[in-house]
Formats: structure tokens, C-alpha cells, sequence
């Protein structure tokens, strides 16, 4: 998905609704909003690659220990582990407003940032940064970032072109 997801997280993230809040880029989570890796319980083990989103979120020791024990995790605390990225009061309207942000933000430069960072993880160091040269390149001079930087001096909000869309 090249666009930004944002989970809004309220209630009871379990299992499979776990692991699609895991594959989310920003996860927003109500105070008393709980999580757990619940398959233990039924006997089963994460499917749809959580085990491995686990780990890239919260790392090896924190992920096994949720894992093993299906732990049932809440609000700050899941910030805290790398589960979510803050605790909102009302996390669905925050996500709608961060959404409307980054929507006013150009396309192109949303979706190679994503991409850079989504491949960070695979990639060498000098890979990292030809991939970075790569992007930046394609970006200095594009018709968004020209108007990014005209709206900004003219103090309005830019009009990007989206041909993706």
C-alpha cells in the first residue's frame, strides 16, 4: 500500500484484528484500549506474517514474551512496548485529523518517504542511501515540490497533482 495507513485502535485488538493494527503505519490507541497476541490461548500461533511484524515493532524478547503468553496489553503500555505510536482520547477523530495532514502534504514525497523507510530494514547501509539519493533525486525540481515550496513562500496551502490517484 504506497499511501499511509492509520489504525485507530478502541475496545479490543485481538488476534487478527492485532495483527492488521500491527501492519498499520501509525497506530493510534484509546486509553483503555487493550491488545494481546491471543492465539496462544486457542492453541494457535500468529498467522498473516505477526510473528514478524511483532518483532520489527517491539523486537525479539518483547515479542516472544507477548507471544508466549498472550498478555493482554493496554493503552500506554502499548506505547510504551512499540505496539502503538500514541495514546489518544479519541483516537478515530485523531486519525482522521493526522489523515487530512498528511493528505495536504505532496503525494509523491508521502510515498517515497514510505518507501524508504518500509525498505530500510533490508537494505545496506550504502543501499540505504542510494535508495535515498534515488528518491530525493527523483523529487528536487517535480511539479509538487516546486508548488511546496511556492505555496510556503506565498504562506497557502498547496495544490498538488496526483496522477496516481
Amino acid at each position: 500500500m504506497p499511501a499511509p495507513v492509520i489504525c485507530a485502535v478502541t475496545g479490543v485488538a485481538l488476534g487478527g484484528g492485532f495483527q492488521i493494527a500491527m501492519g498499520a503505519d501509525i497506530r493510534l490507541i484509546a486509553p483503555d484500549a487493550r491488545m494481546s497476541v491471543l492465539e496462544i490461548r486457542w492453541g494457535l500461533i500468529p498467522d498473516m506474517t505477526g510473528t514478524q511484524t511483532l518483532i520489527q515493532h517491539v523486537g525479539l524478547d518483547v515479542a516472544k514474551e507477548l507471544t508466549f503468553s498472550g498478555r493482554m496489553v493496554q493503552g500506554q503500555e502499548c506505547v510504551d512496548l512499540g505496539l502503538a505510536t500514541r495514546v489518544a482520547d479519541d483516537p478515530y477523530a485523531e486519525a482522521l485529523a493526522m489523515a487530512h495532514e498528511i493528505a495536504a502534504k505532496s503525494p509523491h514525497a508521502i510515498r517515497a518517504a514510505k518507501r524508504l523507510m518500509n525498505n530500510a530494514g533490508s537494505l545496506s547501509t550504502a543501499a540505504r542511501f542510494e535508495a535515498e539519493r534515488q528518491e530525493i533525486g527523483a523529487l528536487i525540481g517535480s511539479p509538487n515540490q516546486a508548488e511546496s515550496v511556492k505555496a510556503f513562500f506565498e504562506k497557502r496551502d498547496p495544490v498538488f497533482a496526483d496522477p496516481q490517484q
